[in-house]
């Protein structure tokens, strides 16, 4: 069904018409009596005076000649928008060509409208005026859409950094309370093996001693994924460490290639390629049935690069594309928060690849080094 056309006789319009003939501004008038177009208008043919009219009071459209003495109609858009006013303007000339109308209409201009069709105007004001509320609706939606990205980029920084918070005042738990209990254990151990003649009480404590030892493992595994101080040593070290304890414990031939094992960022940035590495090995050893995992990591140009390739069966766009699949949005949101973005690259059958970028010289978009540590 075709959309209803504009009306001719909206609210009573204020208009504004840059003209230097008399004779023409009164035929304009006479075209829009004629349609029974309800209108005030005020008519200039100075641009100082154009200027001053667009300061004093508000009006609904603007109608210009493109000839007037000393300037052009671009003369008076472009002061209209120094002016930050923004009102539909439409030329009224016959002094002009058509490439001339398209080339002002490309710059912004609302419409052209030649001298001799004056029993269009009102059709044309009503259209431009459709025209400019659908672009002006249209602009504040994109407004408001990107400050509702920006809210929600806020509140997903803002997650990360209490997700981060947290994970360290576990660690330093695991660390302070378990930690020392197990400590004491294990002393006490010792002395019951040194003062015990038994040989059944002896089997008992080296056995008890095995399950510490694995406690005290678990423990320090257990407070390295929640807080890598590893990160300490510099990234490379880190992403290091990762690779081979994936290795050991999933079998999977696991590279590292670094082109700067020495490389600086800031520590937000380095969490963050911590982390992604992290829940990338994570994926692999749940879903990916690989035999082979290679990383590269690079600070080339100026920009923090991980890439994590494996040769498993690849990711189903299914699956990729499932509202589900929260760690592969985290993964994307923590890159966003972090300054940079996330890509990933999957056939069936041919392996994925997960690749981070981070511009360096965007680490004061990211949070600080105390929010994470």
């Amino acid at each position: 069904m075709a959309a209803p056309a504009p009306s001719l006789h909206p609210q009573s319009l204020n208009i504004l018409h840059l003209e230097d003939s008399e004779l023409d501004h009164q035929l304009v008038c006479r075209a829009l009596l004629k349609e029974k177009f309800p209108f005030q208008i005020t008519r200039v043919d100075a641009l100082d005076d154009f200027s001053r009219q667009l300061s004093q009071q508000p009006f609904d459209v603007i109608l210009a000649d493109y000839r007037l003495p000393g300037f052009t109609a671009l003369d008076a858009w472009a002061a209209l928008k120094a002016s930050g006013v923004r009102l539909p303007f439409i030329l009224l000339s016959g002094a002009i060509g058509e490439p001339a109308a398209v080339a002002a209409i490309q710059l912004g201009i609302s419409d052209y409208l030649p001298k001799d069709k004056l029993q269009n105007l009102a059709r044309v004001i009503a259209s431009a005026l459709e025209v400019f509320k659908a672009k002006a609706a249209e602009a504040r939606a994109v407004s408001e859409l990107a400050a509702s990205e920006q809210r929600l980029a806020q509140f997903a920084q803002h997650l990360q950094t209490a997700i981060e918070n947290e994970r360290a005042a576990i660690a330093r738990e695991i660390h302070d309370d378990i930690g020392g209990s197990l400590a004491a254990v294990r002393l006490d151990l010792a002395w019951i093996a040194r003062h015990s003649e038994a040989t059944d009480m002896r089997e008992h404590v080296s056995t008890a001693n095995d399950m510490l030892q694995h406690a005290i493992g678990a423990s320090q595994r257990i407070m390295m994924n929640l807080r890598p101080a590893i990160l300490d040593q510099g990234l490379y070290p880190a992403i290091q460490w990762l690779a081979e304890s994936f290795q050991r414990r999933s079998g999977v031939k696991t590279s590292l290639v670094c082109n700067q094992p020495g490389m600086q960022s800031s520590k937000p940035i380095q969490l963050t390629a911590y982390r992604t590495a992290q829940e990338a090995l994570t994926n692999i050893s749940k879903y990916a049935n690989c035999t082979e995992v290679k990383m590269d990591l690079s600070d080339a140009e100026g920009v923090l690069t991980l890439e994590i390739s494996d040769n498993g069966g690849g990711i189903s766009d299914a699956a990729l594309n499932n509202p589900a699949a929260f760690g592969i949005r985290g993964l994307k949101e923590r890159a966003k928060v972090a300054g940079g973005w996330l890509d990933i690259s999957t056939r069936p059958g041919r392996g994925t690849t997960v690749i981070l970028n981070i511009p360096l010289d965007g680490d004061s978009r990211s949070p600080t080094e105390a929010d994470f540590l």
